[in-house]
């Protein structure tokens, strides 16, 4: 955490960036992830901004997130934070965005949200990947542009986090499963041919709110072009999203018959030999 020196000056550098005066004193911290540090930051004028700071080397990870939020804005679907800038000062990286006023979320939001979900995976893109390559938390995530969707889950998803995992050490039956998953999967998307839609990429429970107009809003993105079942795989992580938001969403865009089987998502390592298991055992029985 910085010293009050170090933050008047980072805030003097920042405000003459984004062309407003914020007050010397007028940081404080605030939750907004465990990668970075995060402050509501109040101007000279009483307006507020949001302020997500790291290290200078860790800059193309805050320019990334910015653009992603700007391909979500684009989309006219889900409300995302405007970015109001980003850039590096006083040896540190630093991203803008507009201060939300955070409610609880309500039935209603949730089904908004898995309305506006539908939407947002409407627009599409002619191959799978993005522009650009970013993060999801800080973990690299390649999105080199694929024609095909089970190449680029096989190479650049599943293939890479069991190359990552291997490289930290986790192996024997996780590498197993997942070379035979791998070698497998084509089994998955036999009669199932995804679009390339928007993904937010990380869209597990604490990357979403409502405002205070009871409507929703996501942050903190690892955006990229694929299958849309990938982002409401994630919804499923860690909980935070209730039945009206997945009964909204099929309303909106009902799911192939065999999403089902390829949706998962319930934690870390003991969870993914699981599910590595039942989806060898899927495959194994559609032979």
């Amino acid at each position: 955490m910085f010293d009050a020196k170090t933050l008047g000056a980072l805030g003097a550098a920042i405000g003459d960036a984004l062309g407003r005066r914020l007050r010397p004193d007028g940081a404080s911290r605030v939750a907004g992830g465990s990668i970075n540090e995060c402050y509501r930051w109040v101007g000279t004028e009483g307006a507020a901004i949001f302020l997500k700071v790291a290290t200078a080397a860790e800059h193309t990870m805050l320019e990334a997130e910015a653009a992603g939020l700007d391909e979500l804005a684009a989309a006219d679907a889900v409300r995302v934070p405007r970015v109001l800038g980003f850039g590096t000062a006083n040896e540190c990286a630093w991203l803008a965005l507009e201060w939300l006023r955070i409610a609880n979320s309500t039935p209603q939001s949730q089904a908004t949200l898995g309305a506006q979900l539908a939407r947002q995976h409407r627009r599409t893109a002619p191959a799978f990947g993005w522009k650009r390559e970013n993060t999801i938390g800080s973990t690299p995530q390649p999105n080199g542009w694929r024609q095909d969707w089970v190449g680029f889950l096989r190479e650049q998803r599943l293939g890479y986090q069991l190359d990552l995992a291997a490289r930290n050490g986790f192996g024997g039956g996780l590498q197993e499963c997942g070379a035979l998953l791998l070698d497998r999967m084509d089994g998955l998307f036999a009669t199932y041919r995804p679009s390339a839609s928007l993904l937010h990429g990380d869209l597990w429970g604490g990357n979403w709110a409502t405002d205070e107009r009871n409507q929703p809003v996501i942050f903190d993105p690892a955006v990229y072009y694929g299958d849309r079942e990938a982002d409401l795989a994630m919804t499923r992580l860690f909980g935070g999203f209730g039945p009206e938001f997945y009964a909204a969403y099929e309303a909106a865009w009902p799911l192939d018959p065999g999403a089902p089987v390829r949706v998962f998502g319930r934690g870390y390592l003991a969870q993914a030999m699981a599910l590595l298991e039942r989806l060898l055992g899927e495959l194994g029985r559609s032979r």
